[in-house]
């Protein structure tokens, strides 16, 4: 073989690979797409949040006392379990004290008065009764019984007047008992301690019309626990009280606790324009579920609209406009669009009532750059 021969052979060769080369990388490149399989199952539709609710408290009262005055005594800390009734605070009323002190004594007073009056008067009546029945004899003088009967409705009116004035030294000490009442702040119902704003010494104020100032105690009785949590208003309509829900919170990721929806509030909510909302209330099913929750936890609602069981259903990332979906061929790598009819659908799954078969397979990437009909592909 002559050099010029495998020269010629040499550069054939490397002609050929380039021509291949340039072939291969020519052709459109599989891209990689991720599937899911249409199944038979649940399926719900549901509603939810627009924004964080709340875990509230039944009952919950930021209490201050009525007067402003020095904090002279506090038996409580935060996060003490109190009864109803029990003391929560006192301010310093050594003189409302006094000053009812004062007003039981002077009801003694008044009373042992009241009585000392009402005795004079009984004995005057029964004087004169007595010459009233003398005169009807002729054994006594006109004027002596006129005389004593005068006396006697005199001293019956005396009577009437102490006694009543005894009434007035009783309404004194009911006075000032509600005057030294407003010194004490008193547990309205059972709960817990959340908050103190105050100590020992310092000066509580309560708030004028208006003007909002922080509470001497925040109670919270956690003994009853619901959830509060707005709905979108596009949504509102939808909701019925007595609807089952699924709750979540961040504080128990891994845990849902179901609900109903107890109440719906009559009116909509616009803290923006474009943001308008309807406050809805869901109570815990079992009480055991909310015993180890704290009021204001954030938590999540889930309203069950509707649920189906045992239906064709596809994940809701996988719908396309106008109700489209990919399908991928596994036989030619490809995909091509189909269009469905669809039924209820939630969040996370969507019920497919015709143009779909279970086993078949649908794009759920389908915001990846060239996915589209026809494309090549490959699983991920």
């Amino acid at each position: 073989m002559t050099r010029h021969l495998r020269r010629f052979i040499i550069i054939g060769t490397l002609l050929g690979i380039g021509i291949t080369l340039g072939w291969y990388w020519s052709q459109p490149k599989p891209i990689p797409v991720r599937v899911e399989t249409v199944e038979r199952g649940l399926i719900e539709s549901t509603v939810a949040n627009t924004r964080a609710g709340t875990v509230e408290a039944c009952q919950r009262a930021k209490l201050s006392p009525s007067i402003g005055g020095l904090i002279a005594h506090l038996p409580i800390k935060q996060g003490d379990h109190v009864k109803t009734g029990q003391l929560l605070l006192s301010l310093w009323n050594k003189d409302l004290d006094a000053q009812l002190k004062l007003a039981e004594r002077e009801a003694v007073a008044s009373a042992a008065r009241a009585t000392e009056v009402c005795v004079v008067a009984d004995v005057a009546r029964s004087e004169a009764d007595r010459l009233v029945q003398l005169r009807k004899q002729k054994l006594a003088s006109d004027d002596d019984t006129e005389h004593a009967v005068g006396n006697a409705k005199a001293r019956a009116a005396a009577c009437l007047a102490a006694r009543e004035s005894h009434q007035v030294s009783q309404a004194k000490i009911n006075l000032s008992k509600a005057n030294l009442e407003r010194t004490r702040l008193i547990a309205p119902f059972d709960g817990v301690i959340a908050k103190i704003n105050g100590e020992l010494g310092e000066f509580v104020t309560p708030s004028p019309p208006g003007i909002l100032t922080l509470p001497a105690v925040d109670l919270i009785d956690n003994n009853c626990l619901y959830i509060s949590a707005p709905i979108d208003e596009v949504d509102a309509g939808k909701v019925n009280v007595g609807q089952p829900v699924r709750i979540s919170l961040d504080a128990f990721p891994d845990q849902t606790f179901d609900g109903k929806i107890r109440r719906i509030a009559p009116f909509v909510l616009e803290f923006e324009k474009q943001a308008r909302t309807v406050d809805v209330e869901a109570t815990f099913t079992r009480r055991e579920d909310y015993a180890q929750l704290l009021g204001g936890y954030s938590a999540d609602l889930e309203i069950i609209l509707a649920t189906r069981a045992d239906v064709l259903r596809i994940p809701t990332e996988a719908l396309l406009e106008d109700n489209r979906v990919l399908i991928y061929a596994a036989d030619e790598n490809r995909l091509h669009i189909r269009k469905i009819e669809t039924g209820i659908s939630n969040w996370k799954l969507t019920e497919i009532i015709s143009g779909l078969n279970e086993g078949e397979q649908v794009v759920t990437s389908i915001d990846l750059e060239g996915v589209e009909d026809g494309a090549l592909v490959k699983l991920e």
